[in-house]
């Protein structure tokens, strides 16, 4: 059998070569011409041959095409280069899920998906997992820690199934380097450091997880040029043995999966099997008190009871957050104590959702690459009472699939009863849609500057990739 590898851009290259590692005949198509020369060599070393679709003309018997789940082709546009083939079709995350087949049954595996909320929920569960040196990937890139050492594994790593399968190898090459024997040859230990390991995905998940984990579904944007869209992708979520999954998502998107282990978790809904007995919001501290009814576990367990815990959550999106991230834990059978004990020592993500001192001025930072509109009235609303805040709202674009609507935030904006400074090109094209006069900043630095030469606190909202404003 033939296996067509396709698009080399989101994580292709690996699949290819793991396949052909594997004595996997494989083909490989690059739709977005990015294939480097270092990849190129690779594919010659490992017989994969690059072929354009037109090439199918030339093959018979079985073709198994793999594709990322995002593809702006249809399998029909696929086929009709040679309809006489045999075809079978795996997107990027099942290839990956075969891939690992045989990895990890000893390890606590989380797999996270969402369309807000991905990275903080990772970083949370770190903190919770930390004794068990939790690999993890996700958009800050792969990390190993140790002991509470964090050993960066690779930094500019995107968040592709592929790249699940990239981390894993990273930390075995860390925890196994290459020893030479007296003789010359050369032998490898087979030495694991991690007993956890949580994996961050933007479409979906790959399905390896103990448990899958997805926040909401805030908004249902379109993929593969529309033929798709983020609830139908996240839908993998449900190939985990166990589901973690906001209530309003799994009621709005989800009603018809059948699956042996979902629990849900709500803000207001007191049906999710996790839902919210009190919380005392704090800038510095929130309080939340948890009830959880008939959560079903890994081990096929089903347990209730309450929980209060206090950490880093200053408005109801944080601790939703919160609440996908603890219902996780109880499904892994993560002592509760432990649960209150690690989660209090999460403080946000530097370059995400942050709190700051600069001189006298406190910054709270939102930054994120996928900010909207309700994300801005919810950032907003954890300072309503508070009038001795600058509000900076700016950003940049290109960043992911979904655009801001720049209409409805204006329109926002307009009825907003606070002064506003505005920065970066976001910042600039929703100057020219207000009906009010806001100061504008080019340089997002300058409002910093601003504030502190004030001395007023500042909250910082700006929609941005975390590589960018977490350099200056």
């Amino acid at each position: 059998m033939n296996n067509l590898v396709i698009d080399l851009t989101h994580g292709g290259v690996k699949i290819a070569i793991s396949l052909a590692k594997k004595d996997k005949n494989v083909l490989a198509y690059d739709i977005y011409n990015t294939l480097d020369d270092i990849d190129e060599k690779l594919f010659e070393i490992y017989d994969i041959c690059l072929i354009q679709l037109e090439d199918l003309k030339d093959f018979k018997g079985d073709m198994n095409v793999i594709y990322p789940i995002h593809l702006p082709l249809s399998t029909d546009e696929i086929t009709k280069y040679n309809p006489n083939l045999n075809y079978t079709f795996q997107t990027h995350h099942e290839i990956v899920r075969e891939l690992l087949n045989d990895w990890g049954s000893d390890i606590k595996k989380v797999e996270v998906t969402g369309v807000k909320g991905k990275t903080t929920s990772v970083f949370m569960l770190k903190e919770i997992l930390i004794d068990e040196n939790p690999l993890v990937l996700s958009s800050l890139g792969a990390l190993l820690y140790e002991n509470d050492r964090q050993i960066i594994l690779k930094k500019n790593i995107s968040i592709t199934p592929a790249n699940i399968k990239d981390a894993i190898d990273l930390a075995y090459k860390v925890a196994n380097p290459i020893c030479k024997i007296a003789d010359g040859t050369v032998e490898r230990t087979d030495f694991r450091i991690y007993d956890s390991a949580i994996f961050e995905s933007s479409l979906g998940v790959s399905g390896i997880g103990d448990v899958g984990l997805l926040l909401n579904i805030a908004e249902d944007y379109p993929i593969a040029r529309g033929k798709s869209s983020a609830s139908q992708a996240k839908k993998q979520v449900f190939n985990c043995n166990c589901v973690c999954i906001q209530k309003e998502a799994m009621d709005e998107h989800y009603s018809n999966i059948v699956h042996d282990k979902v629990n849900t978790f709500s803000l207001t809904d007191k049906s999710a099997e996790l839902s919210v007995k009190n919380v005392e919001y704090s800038l510095d501290k929130t309080k939340v008190e948890l009830v959880y009814n008939n959560v079903k576990t890994v081990n096929d367990n089903v347990v209730s009871g309450e929980i209060c815990l206090k950490t880093f959550a200053p408005g109801p999106h944080h601790v939703s957050n919160v609440l996908g991230v603890v219902l996780t834990c109880i499904c892994l059978e993560i002592p509760n104590e432990t649960i209150i004990k690690n989660i209090a020592n999460y403080k946000g993500i530097p370059g995400r959702t942050n709190k700051k001192t600069i001189e006298n001025s406190t910054v709270i930072e939102e930054i994120n690459p996928g900010l909207n509109t309700q994300a801005i009235k919810e950032s907003i609303n954890m300072i309503s009472e508070l009038d001795d805040y600058y509000i900076s709202i700016g950003g940049d674009y290109g960043i992911t699939c979904e655009e801001i609507d720049e209409e409805k935030l204006s329109e926002f904006l307009n009825k907003l009863d606070k002064n506003i400074i505005l920065t970066g090109d976001l910042g600039l094209s929703i100057s020219k849609k207000l009906d009010k006069k806001c100061d504008y900043y080019k340089n997002y630095e300058d409002v910093y500057d601003l504030a502190v030469k004030n001395n007023k606190n500042l909250l910082f909202i700006y929609r941005s990739d975390y590589r960018n404003v977490s350099k200056r």
